[in-house]
């Protein structure tokens, strides 16, 4: 069952990668650089200070920063138990992909990108979704695009995505959960 799985999650991935052309390898370079996404970060911090204030803005921002460190590390714990080489980087499959285009050495399964940016993106969900009910469910678009860019660029399997970001929406969701419990007894 396993090696059944495995087989369809490379041809997927096969199927996928070699959708994309050159024409578009700028666009999809620039969407998977973290840096990229600032405005988005920036955006976001602006609603946190102008919904919540300096102090719980500030608490909000440290709470944040633990979250993605500790869905980083969780990340990489996770790369050193499997140690699933990366698709550019498994030579029998990395003929069958695209030109390669970025070259990380790390190990793929699962998925960082996939993995933080759910987190964040299920965390803001959930801090906003009362505030913002209309509009803040956008913000999976941010997860969605970030984590196909990986698969385009051939450094990851559909499957280090998807199981990334399960891992990213039950870190995003333990962690708003303990915001909740910690700010009622800080800040009541």
């Amino acid at each position: 069952m396993l090696d059944y799985i495995l087989q369809k999650d490379r041809e997927l991935l096969i199927f996928l990668n070699n959708l994309g052309s050159e024409q578009w390898d700028g666009f999809w370079l620039f969407i998977t650089n973290q840096f990229n996404w600032i405005p988005l970060f920036a955006f976001i911090l602006y609603l946190v200070f102008k919904n919540f204030g300096l102090k719980k803005g500030l608490f909000l921002m440290l709470f944040i920063a633990l979250m993605i460190t500790f869905s980083d590390q969780f990340t990489n714990f996770l790369r050193g138990v499997f140690e699933r080489l990366r698709p550019i980087n498994d030579s029998s499959i990395s003929h069958l992909l695209r030109d390669k285009l970025i070259h990380p050495k790390s190990f793929s399964f699962t998925s960082g990108h996939a993995t933080s940016s759910m987190t964040i993106s299920v965390f803001v969900f959930l801090l906003f979704r009362k505030i913002y009910p209309k509009y803040i469910k956008l913000i999976f678009l941010f997860p969605l695009v970030f984590a196909y860019s990986r698969i385009y660029l051939g450094v990851h399997y559909p499957t280090d995505i998807t199981v990334g970001a399960i891992n990213g929406t039950i870190i995003g969701f333990v962690f708003f959960k303990l915001h909740q419990l910690i700010t009622k007894r800080i800040f009541n």
